[in-house]
């Protein structure tokens, strides 16, 4: 895997937000090798539910992303491990669902595609990133 999509970075890509276009890019790229966590599937889909659409629609969308996907990584005691060195690391406090998910990047060497500025509390030698535009 080389970019672990990160909730916000599906989200902006759903919503058309700014970022969008470069995650449209990512999943058209051939060099790319695309993933996700399934945390972050299930940030999106919680999300999907607060912005009213149904059980059928959302399963719908999570579903289309899966497909478009490379990778859906699970979260493990490798993952576990990580997410302590990373958080540890970090300059700031981030949330347990944010450390997973940046922890499952950094295992896979892959960078990390966000839109939230937390995750720079991360030292930058502990995991690459890509910021995409604030909504």
């Amino acid at each position: 895997m080389t970019h672990l999509l990160d909730s916000s970075a599906l989200l902006a890509h759903y919503l058309g937000e700014p970022g969008a276009e470069r995650v449209q890019a990512l999943f058209e790229d051939t060099a790319v090798v695309l993933g996700t966590s399934i945390l972050a599937l299930f940030e999106v889909e919680w999300r999907l539910l607060q912005l009213g659409l149904e059980e059928t629609a959302r399963a719908g969308e999570i579903t289309k992303y899966r497909a478009s996907l490379d990778e859906i990584l699970v979260v493990d005691g490798s993952v576990h491990a990580e997410g302590i060195r990373l958080r540890a690391g970090a300059s700031t406090r981030l949330s347990a669902m944010d450390t997973l998910i940046a922890a499952s990047a950094s295992l896979r060497n892959a960078t990390l595609v966000h839109r939230d500025p937390h995750f720079l509390a991360i030292p930058r030698d502990f995991l690459r990133q890509e910021t995409l535009p604030e909504k």
